[in-house]
């Protein structure tokens, strides 16, 4: 522990022990926190870490104000060979966590962030931040380690598509679509309940929890199979993470998990979450067997009227820029990641190290994608002069 004036100490928890004993804490501070939202709760950080930390140790630096907890930074140390890796930020990687940050109670930001940047300066440690909301705390606190000499870089990476939705109603929503989407939209919607009976149910009891999900993380996968696979559910780990947080999720309230079915054949699904009045879009999935119906398209528009029936205050697609995404949502949140690095010759060589490092194998995936494009157009030449021959039974 270390003081950082008279009434405020800094500690770095680095045990997974000490992670699981800052729950009710961690999540008092939450609530008072303009940082308040999904992926830094403790329940969605705390399941990726047992899920999907491979080997990483905590960092997980405390701020006590009069014994207090006033501030966390979630961060983690990742393993390396040679180079000592930057510290980073737990829930990153293929789970696609947003704006995940400092946790600060509102009105002693600055504060927190020099202590935070004390602690990380006497360390000598680099740190990456992905994909941060433009008001993170924690680039308050880079402003604090710039003061001090660090070298910072900072760029946009993603933006995240939203609908602000707080006193709308869903007809009024509905108006401000462009006028080719809207009558798209109801008139898919009709031409479903001519042809099918049509449910479009939301996962309420865990009982059923575990079946809609598996049906989702089917439809996506079997969908993505044909198009080079999908990140979001292609490995154990990732699918027994997402188990274990939709349970708990279901628990407080927060889980939105929903199955349109056509005849009682689940057509599509969509996954979400609740949390502090926004709706967090997730992932969906459909069956091609349907398509021609539009059941994703339909299926998007009943969850965000969903939204609107629960009086949250914005629809949140988070990051990517999809074309389906915009027909939905006009308004963007820009996304931008940071590193910083402290200011002495260590760091700065090991900083360049690993640039030169990244440099080679974005060089090396290059290379790749052009060999891949490349047997893929003799590949398509091929079978454009190949006769085709028919087949009898």
């Amino acid at each position: 522990m270390q003081p950082c004036g008279a009434s405020c100490h800094v500690e770095v928890v680095e045990t997974a022990d000490g992670f699981t004993r800052l729950r009710d804490e961690w999540t008092t501070l939450l609530a008072s926190s303009p940082s308040n939202g999904l992926f830094v709760s403790w329940e969605w950080l705390h399941t990726w870490w047992t899920h999907l930390s491979e080997g990483a140790a905590p960092f997980i630096v405390t701020v006590r104000h009069f014994g207090e907890l006033v501030a966390i930074a979630p961060l983690m140390r990742r393993p390396g060979r040679v180079f000592r890796p930057p510290l980073s930020v737990i829930g990153c990687g293929d789970v696609g966590s947003d704006y995940i940050d400092v946790i600060a109670r509102r009105g002693i930001e600055e504060l927190a962030s020099r202590a935070v940047a004390r602690m990380l300066t006497d360390r000598g440690l680099m740190v990456e931040l992905p994909r941060l909301r433009c008001t993170a705390v924690a680039l308050h606190m880079a402003d604090v380690l710039g003061r001090e000499g660090w070298t910072r870089a900072e760029c946009t990476t993603d933006r995240s598509p939203y609908i602000p939705l707080a006193g709308v109603t869903w007809d009024q929503y509905l108006g401000t679509l462009s006028g080719e989407h809207r009558y798209n939209f109801k008139r898919r919607l009709r031409n479903l309940h001519k042809a099918h009976v049509v449910r479009f149910e939301q996962i309420a009891e865990d009982a059923d929890r575990e079946a809609a999900l598996d049906v989702l993380i089917q439809l996506h996968n079997r969908r993505w199979s044909e198009r080079g696979g999908s990140t979001a559910f292609h490995k154990p780990e990732l699918i027994r993470f997402h188990h274990a947080i939709s349970r708990l999720a279901l628990e407080r309230g927060w889980l939105r998990l929903f199955v349109l079915r056509l005849d009682d054949r689940p057509a599509a699904a969509l996954y979400g979450f609740t949390y502090n009045a926004r709706f967090y879009f997730y992932q969906s999935g459909f069956d091609d067997a349907f398509a021609r119906l539009s059941v994703g398209l339909v299926t998007m528009g009943l969850a965000i009227g969903a939204a609107c029936a629960e009086h949250v205050d914005e629809f949140d697609m988070l990051h990517g820029e999809e074309p389906y995404k915009f027909l939905w949502a006009q308004q963007t949140h820009e996304l931008v990641s940071l590193e910083m690095s402290p200011p002495h010759f260590t760091a700065r060589v090991r900083c360049a190290a690993i640039d030169s490092h990244r440099a080679a194998r974005r060089l090396v995936r290059r290379w790749l994608n052009r060999i891949l494009t490349r047997t893929h157009s003799r590949r398509l030449d091929h079978e454009r002069s190949t006769p085709v021959v028919p087949t009898t039974r």
